[in-house]
């Protein structure tokens, strides 16, 4: 059975003739050399002439072969992923992902680069970033602060013609293309969805890396949405802001134990849950107040073995890495084209389900 779409007879993949840039140059109106301007992402094209380009895509439902392209180019796909160093032990396994998933990418001629910056510092990230050219990178991968100086970066690199992803934690009104992570705001409503269940009413201590990074405000604003529309017996103390470091977690989160012996409930929106736990126990109060964590790393592992962490929220960083060198491959072959969200789900983890 045939279907019309688009004024074509749809095909079987295998009847359907190949198309080609020709035919996108064809159906655009433009030139061969202005099609692979838009399709590799490289500037001098007019927005009024890239979406005529990008239309012609989807009405042709145009599919670059990335092995034909990148073989034309002699060189393999880059793809450079920018993540934080220091302590935080979800960052570790982001950076462990993308070793694994990079042995795997040679045979696909995708060369997968990682650089570790200093954890916070926008200044260092915008400096990265602004080293990359062209030819060393076509594709950059990264965890961003929600920073002018990363923006303008951002900014500056897509204009040299390389694309720009962001990871785990968004930059949203920059020019980046794509973003891949979970919902924040969804996990501070389900972290407060928790919280308000296992104790309705009480101080609930509320600890953050840094508000700097989209991804812990958007947990915040998502944790205070809830508790005020539906667990008004809740009192928030905090956030305070421990910049994803045990220690400082740690020094916080006694202080907190200390000036709030009525406390009932801890959530800590960002990393540094060694600290945290160190702190409970040696507060004594370790499983007698109910706490949320996010990210299942060893510290988390051991506080939900041990009963000091009640729940970890999780966002599997494999299945994130996987997502981000797709949507890299996907942006090589479609240039400018919209590419699918591959949505990162929520992983709720108790001591009871702990793979």
């Amino acid at each position: 059975m045939n279907e019309k779409s688009g004024g074509r007879d749809h095909l079987d993949n295998e009847e359907r003739p190949r198309v080609t840039v020709h035919d996108v140059a064809r159906e655009a109106g433009v030139s061969l050399a202005t099609v692979d301007r838009v399709l590799n992402g490289r500037p001098g094209v007019r927005a009024t002439t890239a979406q005529k380009v990008e239309d012609a895509i989807r009405a042709l439902d145009f599919r670059r072969d990335l092995s034909a392209s990148l073989l034309a180019r002699s060189r393999d796909l880059t793809v450079h992923f920018f993540i934080p160093d220091g302590a935080n032990e979800f960052m570790d396994n982001l950076a462990a992902a993308i070793r694994r998933r990079a042995r795997a990418a040679k045979a696909e001629r995708l060369r997968i680069e990682t650089t570790r910056l200093r954890a916070l510092d926008s200044d260092d990230a915008a400096t990265h970033l602004d080293a990359l050219t062209r030819k060393s990178c076509d594709c950059a991968v990264i965890v961003a602060t929600d920073n002018p100086a990363v923006a303008h970066a951002v900014e500056a690199a897509t204009r040299r013609g390389i694309v720009v992803m962001t990871l785990v934690s968004d930059l949203p009104g920059s020019s980046r293309r794509h973003f891949i992570g979970i919902d924040n705001a969804a996990a501070g409503r389900t972290a407060a969805g928790l919280i308000g269940r296992f104790c309705p009413r009480g101080k609930v201590g509320v600890i953050a890396g840094s508000l700097a990074l989209r991804d812990h405000k958007e947990r915040l604003d998502g944790f205070l949405a809830v508790v005020r529309a539906e667990y008004p017996g809740l009192e928030i103390v905090g956030p305070f802001e421990g910049h994803d470091v045990g220690n400082e977690t740690a020094r916080l989160t006694a202080d907190l134990l200390k000036r709030h012996g009525d406390l009932v409930g801890l959530y800590n929106l960002g990393a540094g849950n060694a600290g945290l736990l160190s702190a409970l126990e040696q507060s004594g109060r370790a499983s007698k107040l109910r706490v949320v964590a996010h990210e299942v790393t060893e510290a988390t592992r051991a506080g939900l073995l041990s009963g000091a962490i009640d729940v970890v929220l999780d966002q599997n960083p494999d299945h994130e890495i996987r997502a981000a060198i797709t949507a890299a491959r996907a942006l090589a072959q479609h240039g400018h084209a919209a590419i699918e969200h591959e949505r990162i789900e929520i992983g709720i983890f108790l001591r009871d389900n702990l793979r």
